[in-house]
């Protein structure tokens, strides 16, 4: 967040209140091009706003398909998108099962090289399905979060997990106020991760490492 100390307070607060009005009606003025995903999903907001900024794609122009889980390929492409990570120049990672023609392989490339994502040897196997763990991880590295020093959560399914760097991972979610879990006490980390679950983990991580709020005080 970032603090105005000095200057015009009238003009900082007229700027942030004409900017928070843009926002807001931009989000009610977006376009829903998606027959399965209506107003009542609570996934709607982040898919049809993720959809507008071209960050997401749809499964077809019409459909979205919210509860098909996602796939590392999908994640992936959108993870880059949203980073502003489609890096051409990246150099081949050489995953056999991701040639130069595949929808994915620039995002791939480019997160690979700055260390967000890995393969399985020489494949990255795209049409595998994600975790709600993976994605924990992906996030954090990804957005450059400062990770959690503590590997204990609220979450009675993460501290049974043995990879403390996985409970770190998710617990820097919480920190962030990026996830709240599929109940109080539970995250479900191998669960797979739906398309609307990862539009969501996305939506909310961009909105918690987002600047584009002013807090004004006065000391």
């Amino acid at each position: 967040m970032k603090k105005l100390l000095y200057g015009s307070i009238l003009t900082a607060v007229l700027v942030v209140i004409s900017s928070f009005v843009v926002n807001a009606h931009s989000v009610q003025a977006s376009a829903n091009p998606f027959t399965d995903v209506k107003e009542t999903n609570s996934h709607a907001n982040a898919i049809v706003s993720l959809y507008n900024e071209g960050i997401i794609t749809g499964v077809t122009s019409k459909t979205y398909e919210p509860g098909k889980s996602a796939t590392r390929g999908d994640a992936a492409l959108y993870l880059a998108n949203a980073l502003n990570l489609q890096n051409s120049t990246a150099p081949n990672p050489g995953f056999k099962d991701v040639p130069t023609s595949s929808k994915y392989y620039k995002a791939i490339a480019a997160l690979n090289k700055a260390g967000i994502v890995n393969g399985y040897g020489d494949e990255f196997r795209p049409d595998a399905t994600l975790t709600r763990s993976q994605i924990a991880k992906m996030l954090t590295i990804g957005f450059e979060l400062e990770q959690s020093t503590t590997a204990k959560t609220k979450f009675n399914d993460v501290n049974k997990l043995a990879d403390t760097a996985t409970r770190k991972y998710i617990q820097t979610l919480v920190d962030y106020g990026i996830t709240k879990g599929t109940t109080a006490t539970t995250f479900s980390p191998n669960m797979k991760l739906t398309r609307a679950q990862l539009a969501t983990f996305l939506y909310n991580a961009i909105e918690a490492t987002s600047d584009d709020f002013i807090v004004i005080g006065v000391e």
